[in-house]
């Protein structure tokens, strides 16, 4: 017959003293922006993203200036160069060697070895069919694309965030009006609206500025809307109104920190689509003009030369997709951050 089991006052011990046991290891004595970041960085992808962004901006912003080359300089003789890149070509890669297809077969040249010095001349992404050095124009593209993505966050904040406040905050008839005149803005393509501008201004950077500025901040406008309406009856904000608060110290000082989270990754999300936005309308010809260069000018005028020189499209093609695929991991991962229905799973 089995003996009953005895229990001692030392079979159990807290693997802490008594006082220790009790706290909360992870979130004792933490912040609520130490506890965000905490969140982001745990979030691989977000981490990636970026980073990603943080290196495409400082070769956007060095880039041009250690090439040796201005973005609109053309080079006689230097047409239609492969890529050599220093130290790589001496392992066999990137050599400014590229492959011919020719009407007897194809054959191997090296444009650097047809010219005079060019033993010490090198282009790392190559060059156009005008002579013009790929790798300086590429990061030349890449500040358009990052001034657009700026002009779009700063467009959301300004513009959506405060439209959409104000227009939920009052209601009735102020509601009725601001938003049919936004339906009748959204309801017009953006393509329209460039096309229009241009026959006004001249193509460039104002036109688009402009275009994303007239229907950029719409869906920021239905977002700050939407989380305004849900809020504006709450306690704090009829408390507000008990103390003598006026109408837009709630909605700043009251409202704008408990939406703030949900209006910063709407921002975030808004970046990749500005960007398209721009790189399509250069695609299309009617974006930056010549000698200028964006992204998608420059997948535009590389593109007739993708069978015969596929190297002039690759850089801004993989530049662009990078750009855009790291804001949206970086929103993400902030998104999942700062969403309160999501700080318990």
């Amino acid at each position: 017959m089995d003996k009953p089991i005895e229990f001692l006052p030392n079979d159990f011990e807290f693997v802490k003293d008594a006082d220790g046991a009790m706290i909360d290891e992870v979130y004792s004595g933490e912040s609520f922006w130490k506890n965000i970041l905490r969140r982001i960085v745990k979030n691989k992808g977000a981490v990636v993203g970026f980073f990603s962004i943080m290196i495409i901006l400082i070769l956007a912003l060095i880039g041009p200036e250690i090439s040796g080359y201005t973005y609109d300089q053309q080079i006689s003789g230097h047409e239609s160069m492969a890529p050599r890149i220093p130290g790589l070509e001496k392992l066999g890669i990137f050599d400014g060697t590229e492959t011919l297809k020719t009407s007897t077969g194809e054959m191997e040249v090296n444009k650097y070895e047809q010219i005079s010095g060019g033993e010490d001349v090198y282009h790392w992404f190559g060059t156009d069919v005008l002579g013009r050095d790929l790798f300086t124009r590429t990061w030349e593209g890449t500040r358009i694309s990052l001034y657009i993505a700026l002009v779009a966050v700063v467009v959301d904040v300004l513009i959506g965030m405060s439209y959409g406040m104000i227009s939920g905050f009052y209601g009735g008839k102020v509601d009725m009006i601001m938003q049919r005149v936004m339906e009748i803005l959204n309801g017009i393509p953006s393509l329209v609206v460039v096309t229009l501008l241009i026959i006004v201004l001249k193509p460039g950077l104002l036109s688009i500025t402009i275009a994303i500025a007239l229907t950029g901040w719409i869906g920021m406008s239905r977002i700050a809307r939407a989380s305004m309406l849900k809020l504006k009856q709450s306690e704090y904000v009829l408390a507000a109104r008990t103390m003598g608060a006026k109408d837009f110290p709630i909605m700043y000082k009251e409202i704008l920190p408990n939406i703030f989270s949900q209006l910063l990754i709407m921002s975030m999300f808004s970046i990749p689509s500005a960007i398209f936005t721009e790189a399509f309308l250069a695609f299309v010809g009617i974006g930056i003009p010549v000698p200028m260069a964006s992204l998608g000018s420059l997948i535009s005028e590389n593109f007739k030369s993708l069978t015969t020189h596929f190297y002039m499209i690759v850089p801004p093609v993989i530049v662009l997709a990078v750009l855009m695929l790291s804001f949206n991991m970086l929103a993400d991962g902030l998104r999942d951050a700062l969403d309160p229905t999501l700080k318990e799973v």
